[in-house]
């Protein structure tokens, strides 16, 4: 058994035996989930590039590339240049576009492999953008994915907070992006608590008044949209948003604090998966969601909740407040796992958590069976509190 020395939230150390990692039964590449489960994925960066790493952006494309194909691996489709892998925190649109055109062209030569890719706003300045330059971007980003090959994502946009004056405005940027649109698209509403820019979306900050003008404009596209995903960390506004949207129109839940209870659904409809946590628990979410296709009824439900239920935990303490800095857990336990040779990210984030943090995701990863090798995860885990000055 490896057992390994933690500072706990008391400062005192204490040991910490590691138990087995856990063995699930996973999907095969291709091979139905019981719900479209998209992970957003995360990026690798160089850490040998000789660069300002908080300015400047190096990315390890080969690494990053072997990720994806690990979540094609479990049967989960591939949500690309999205917020986990830094979008707007350190991935900026020249490299989004690599990074973009790799996965849709790897994903081309791999029957089955689903990916969407974000499509924004993120290379104008939103200081002083006004609605044409908006449009401008966003039509820029989008006839670029299409031009590959690839699904869309549309993404929010903080230029578009700046620039509305209000609900009209989206109602139009919106019915203009989607007539552009070659297939039908997801969109995305991204709550302030993931981007506090984005405050006030679909020119509301009241919650049920923002989700009447996004369902509008769903409803008048309804042709031109797969789907929504919203992050609103909040199951009932999801809930109730789900409950709304036209026939055939995809509810994708960005909640990473109650997901499995709104994949699982109730009488009246259930949720898909478009998830920064899947990059976590990938082997986990493949299991849960296999399940839950090959058992009927309640015991589907029943197969499902068992295998994922445990992983809340570990999920919220990822994605606890200041929730835009989860992607610094989401590396690290990539990390751990052998998915990189480093703990280093874009813009520097791997410091953008406390050791404490660090040390509650080792816990709780560890507890769920989800470090595949507890002997390489506790030297990595040493390495860490080693830089910390901690012996």
């Amino acid at each position: 058994m490896t057992v390994i020395r933690l500072p706990g939230d008391n400062g005192r150390f204490e040991e910490f035996a590691m138990p087995a990692p856990a063995s699930w039964r996973t999907a095969k590449p291709s091979q139905p989930l019981g719900r479209v489960a998209l992970s957003a994925g995360h990026v690798v960066s160089d850490p040998w590039a000789d660069i300002s790493p908080m300015r400047d952006i190096a990315i390890d494309f080969e690494a990053t590339q072997r990720f994806r194909d690990y979540l094609w691996d479990l049967g989960l489709g591939v949500a690309e240049a999205m917020d986990t892998a830094q979008r707007g925190m350190g991935l900026d649109w020249p490299s989004a576009q690599i990074l973009i055109r790799n996965t849709v062209e790897s994903a081309k030569r791999r029957p089955g492999a689903i990916v969407f890719s974000g499509v924004g706003t993120d290379h104008i300045d939103p200081v002083g953008a006004d609605l044409n330059a908006v449009l401008r971007a966003y039509s820029d980003q989008l006839s670029f994915v299409q031009g590959v090959g690839g699904r869309v994502i549309i993404m929010a946009s903080r230029a578009l907070v700046r620039a509305a004056r209000g609900p009209a405005d989206y109602v139009e940027v919106y019915r203009r992006m989607l007539a552009e649109a070659d297939r039908p698209v997801i969109l995305h509403w991204l709550g302030d608590m993931f981007d506090p820019a984005l405050a006030g979306y679909w020119g509301h900050h009241d919650v049920a008044a923002a989700m009447e003008v996004c369902l509008g404009i769903i409803a008048d596209n309804v042709k031109k949209v797969d789907g929504i995903k919203i992050s609103l960390l909040n199951a009932e506004h999801e809930i109730a948003m789900r409950r709304q949207l036209p026939p055939g129109v995809k509810m994708y839940t960005g909640d990473d604090f109650n997901y499995p209870e709104l994949i699982a659904g109730d009488d009246q409809g259930y949720s898909h998966a478009l998830l920064g946590i899947f990059d976590a628990i990938a082997p986990i979410a493949s299991a849960a969601l296999l399940a839950l296709r090959n058992e009927d009824g309640a015991a589907g439900t029943k197969a499902f909740r068992e295998i994922i239920d445990p992983t809340v935990t570990l999920s919220r303490e990822l994605f606890r407040a200041p929730t835009q800095y989860y992607k610094t857990g989401i590396v690290f336990l990539a990390y751990l796992n052998g998915h990189q040779d480093h703990f280093t990210m874009l813009g520097a984030q791997q410091g953008a958590r406390s050791i404490l943090h660090l040390c509650r995701v080792f816990r709780l990863a560890a507890s769920v069976g989800l470090l595949a090798d507890p002997d390489r995860a506790a030297d990595r885990m040493r390495t860490i509190l080693t830089f910390h000055g901690m012996k």
